[in-house]
């Protein structure tokens, strides 16, 4: 077994775990901001009840109700802005695991001499780079996606 083979394989689980790592620390943040979500609900509607029922209350208590609520609300944006965020991310993650699986099957065709290599080698050889190019176009329409999400948040 050549150096160069175990060296891939060695990276190949290193970016692996760097993934998996990545997605449990997403998946915890989308768990955080799902209990940050409910708890902005709650203060939401006890705010508008007060609103509603309290009419007699003085001027200035239902304006500061009414900017703790635009708070709130804003505070509820941004969180769906993290969380969309996010869920782009765990889509090219996923994605990043596809690319990696596909280029190890392509690199073990591609190591395989010319002359052992049968039609049907050949064949798959051909489905994975077309798979693989395809990966790549998603992971790039992701990128762009971001990219002029950034630059409309600007």
């Amino acid at each position: 077994y050549p150096t160069w083979k175990r060296t891939l394989a060695r990276r190949a689980r290193e970016s692996q775990v760097k993934r998996f790592c990545k997605a449990q620390a997403i998946q915890r943040r989308l768990e955080e901001i799902e209990v940050t979500f409910r708890e902005l609900e709650q203060q939401g509607i006890k705010l508008e009840k007060l609103l509603r029922d309290e009419n007699e209350s003085p001027a200035d208590q239902q304006t500061q109700w009414t900017n703790q609520l635009l708070y709130l609300v804003q505070k509820k944006n941004n969180l769906m802005t993290e969380e969309s965020d996010l869920m782009i991310a765990v889509q090219e993650l996923k994605l990043e695991e596809q690319q990696c699986q596909l280029d190890q099957k392509l690199r073990s065709y591609m190591n395989k001499q010319a002359t052992l290599k049968t039609p049907e080698d050949e064949k798959a050889e051909q489905e994975i780079l077309k798979q693989l190019l395809a990966v790549v176009n998603k992971r790039n329409v992701l990128i762009d996606m971001q990219e002029e999400k950034r630059l409309s948040e600007l």
